[in-house]
C-alpha cells in the first residue's frame, strides 16, 4: 500500500481509500463486515461515510452505513487503526426530504446535531474527518458543468457562521479535520480565505467526482488543490462501475447498481459509451483490466490524497485494492490524453 498526507495535515492515509455506501442497500452487515476486515489487512486505513448512506438515500435505509462501521467498531476495537471520513447531507427537499426535512443547513444549530447523531451510529467519541457532502448554495454540482446565476441573492448560511460551527466541534474533539465535497473552486477558496482572516479550521479536502470519464477537477480546482494543499478523495473512480466495462454492449449484470436504479445515468451517455470501449480497448491491449487501467489512472495523478473505491463483492474489492501495484507506462497515459480529447468530461 501507498500512504501519504491527508491534504495539509501530517495524517497518513493509504491512497485507496474504502468507499462503503453500497453497505445497507446492496451488501449486509456480514458482506460490510467480510470488506472492512479485508481492507484493514491489505493495509487500507482510510474510509469513507456519510449520514446519507445508503445509497440510494431514502427514509428506510438513512444511516444504515454509519450503523454498520460502528457494529464493527464495537466487535473488533480497531477504531484506532482506522482514519474515518464521514459527511453532513446539504440541503435538498425531494432529494433528501428524510433528512431534516429536506432543509439541512450548515450552521451553528445543525452542524452539532448532526455530528452527535453520526457519533452516535458510528459508537465513536471522535470522527478524523467531517465533511459538508454538498454545497448549501445553488451551484453547479451533480453532474452540472454550467453555472447559471441565480435571479435573486442566494440565501445560505454565511461561511464564518459554518466554519465557527466546525471549528467549535475540532475543539470539543468530536472531530479533527475538516473537508468539502462537491465543490467548485470559488466555494473552496472562500472557505480557505474565511479560515485565514478568522483564525478558524481550515479545509484539507475535497471530496468530489474524478475519473477518466469526468476529469473536470484539472480545470481550476487541481490548481487550488496545488497551491492550497487541499487533496481531492477521488469518489467515482470508476463511474458507478461503467469504466469496468460491466455495461458494455448492453449488458445489465444482476445486482449492480445500474442494473437496479435506473435512474443513475451520470456515466452512460453515448459519448460516455464510446469513450469506455477506446479505454476498456486500450487496457485489454496492455495487459490490463479496464478497472485496472481506470484506478490506476487515478492514482497516479499528484493533487489525489486518496482513491475511494467501492465493491459490492469480494472479487471488485481485491482488484480495486490491487490497482495500487499498478504503474501505467508514458505511452499508455499518452493514449489515454488521445482519448481524452476526443472525448472531454463526456460525464461531468
Amino acid at each position: 500500500m501507498i500512504y501519504n498526507n491527508l491534504g495539509a495535515s501530517d495524517i497518513q492515509v493509504s491512497r485507496i481509500c474504502l468507499g462503503t455506501m453500497t453497505w445497507g442497500e446492496q451488501n449486509t452487515q456480514e458482506e460490510a463486515f467480510a470488506q472492512m476486515d479485508y481492507a484493514l489487512e491489505q493495509g487500507v486505513n482510510f474510509w469513507d461515510t456519510a449520514e446519507l448512506y445508503a445509497i440510494p438515500p431514502k427514509a428506510a435505509t438513512y444511516g444504515k452505513t454509519e450503523i454498520m462501521i460502528g457494529n464493527w467498531f464495537a466487535k473488533t476495537h480497531k477504531r484506532s487503526q482506522i482514519i474515518l471520513a464521514s459527511k453532513m447531507a446539504g440541503p435538498g427537499p425531494g432529494f433528501v426530504d428524510h433528512i431534516r426535512g429536506g432543509h439541512s443547513q450548515f450552521n451553528a444549530q445543525q452542524i452539532p446535531l448532526a455530528i452527535d447523531a453520526s457519533l452516535k451510529r458510528l459508537q465513536t467519541d471522535y470522527i478524523d474527518l467531517y465533511q459538508l457532502h454538498w454545497p448549501e448554495r445553488p451551484t453547479n454540482y451533480f453532474g452540472q458543468l454550467g453555472f447559471h446565476a441565480p435571479q435573486k441573492p442566494a440565501e445560505f448560511t454565511p461561511f464564518e457562521e459554518t466554519l465557527l460551527a466546525l471549528s467549535e466541534q475540532v475543539k470539543a474533539g468530536k472531530i479533527r479535520m475538516i473537508g468539502l465535497s462537491n465543490e467548485t473552486a470559488w466555494g473552496v477558496m472562500k472557505f480557505l480565505e474565511t479560515a485565514q482572516r478568522l483564525g478558524l479550521e481550515k479545509i484539507i479536502t475535497i471530496q468530489n467526482p474524478y475519473s477518466l470519464l469526468n476529469r473536470s477537477f484539472e480545470v481550476n480546482l487541481a490548481e487550488v488543490s496545488h497551491h492550497e494543499k487541499v487533496g481531492l478523495l477521488a469518489y467515482s473512480p470508476l463511474g458507478f462501475g461503467v469504466l469496468s466495462g460491466k455495461y458494455l454492449n448492453g449488458q445489465k449484470p444482476k445486482g449492480a447498481r445500474l442494473s437496479l436504479f435506473n435512474n443513475y445515468t451520470r456515466y452512460s451517455s453515448p459519448n460516455a459509451q464510446k469513450a469506455t470501449e477506446l479505454y476498456a480497448a486500450l487496457a485489454k491491449g496492455n495487459g490490463l483490466t479496464p478497472t485496472q487501467l481506470a484506478l490506476a489512472f487515478v492514482n497516479s495523478r499528484p493533487f489525489v490524497s486518496a482513491n475511494i473505491i467501492g465493491a459490492t463483492t469480494m472479487e471488485q474489492l481485491k482488484e480495486n485494492i490491487a490497482s495500487i501495484e499498478i504503474q501505467l507506462s508514458d505511452e499508455v497515459l499518452a493514449q489515454i490524453e488521445r482519448i481524452h480529447s476526443q472525448y472531454t468530461y463526456p460525464s461531468p
